[in-house]
């Protein structure tokens, strides 16, 4: 151990600070080594400039099980590319020591299980991450990594669905840090006409299970349904909208611009409460 905590502090930070303007969170997410690693780098800088106040970088996997086709496009892209753990952390590194915004790591269990949490959790923090949210790592068999975590100044997010019965959220909230994910659809993350009623009825029945910051996730797209969601939520999560941009795009360089002024339209949304 070297002595580099990870950022778990400045994730709350930057939660609280939202709270105190009055408004919420917008948290981007794009995955790592899309279109390329340093593309990718080059995406969440763009993303920040717009006016993202927290960055999830996904780490790309051949079977991801909550993520809609857009994702998955780019996640085949990046694959194709051969992205690998160590562009991960160079994704988080790069972009933190850039921006100085709180950078998490989405990704599912196996590639963290292949690679050893102890490696993973020394590595992540090292690079200045603030924390991983893991969609599909069961809360009763998550002791140890949040043992590892906690020790390396990360926070663990979990991830709550409209089908979390209220005793099983309280489980899941108390054993997480950092934020709750809530995932306001059921199924696949992209973008949606109206993410709405089952989202807010999500958040409500959260926010009765834990003092931590809710965040929404899964099928906000533009300015009009991140204002929506920021009028009951505390931070507002968008992927797929930042990576069709980019997939749109006729070149890398239109690709960032595009990104960029996503970032600010919703910034513009989630201020608007």
């Amino acid at each position: 151990m070297s002595g580099h905590g990870g950022n778990t502090e400045l994730l709350s930070t930057a939660l609280a600070k939202a709270r105190s303007e009055d408004r919420a969170a917008l948290i981007a997410y794009l995955p790592a080594g899309f279109p390329t690693v340093d593309g990718g780098i080059a995406a969440v800088k763009a993303v920040v400039a717009g006016g993202a106040d927290i960055v999830e970088i996904g780490l790309p996997h051949s079977d991801p099980v909550l993520d809609g086709p857009v994702i998955q496009t780019a996640d085949d892209i990046a694959l194709r590319g051969g992205v690998k753990i160590a562009d991960v952390m160079r994704t988080v590194r790069e972009a933190y020591e850039a921006t100085g915004v709180p950078v998490l790591v989405m990704t599912y269990w196996n590639p963290i299980d292949r690679y050893g949490i102890e490696r993973f959790t020394t590595e992540l923090a090292e690079a200045g991450g603030a924390g991983c949210i893991l969609p599909d790592l069961p809360v009763q068999e998550s002791a140890v990594w949040r043992e590892h975590a906690d020790k390396h100044g990360l926070a663990t997010v979990f991830v709550v669905a409209p089908s979390s019965q209220d005793k099983r959220l309280a489980t899941i909230t108390a054993a997480g840090s950092g934020f709750v994910y809530a995932a306001s659809l059921m199924g696949v993350t992209g973008t949606r006409v109206s993410v709405g009623e089952q989202a807010q009825d999500l958040v409500r029945r959260t926010r009765a299970t834990t003092d931590l910051p809710v965040c929404v996730g899964l099928g906000v797209s533009n300015a009009e349904q991140a204002r929506e969601v920021a009028g009951f939520a505390d931070g507002v999560i968008v992927g797929s909208a930042f990576v069709k941009r980019m997939l749109d795009a006729a070149d890398e360089a239109a690709g960032l611009e595009a990104v960029r002024a996503l970032a600010g339209e919703l910034a513009e949304g989630v201020r608007k409460r």
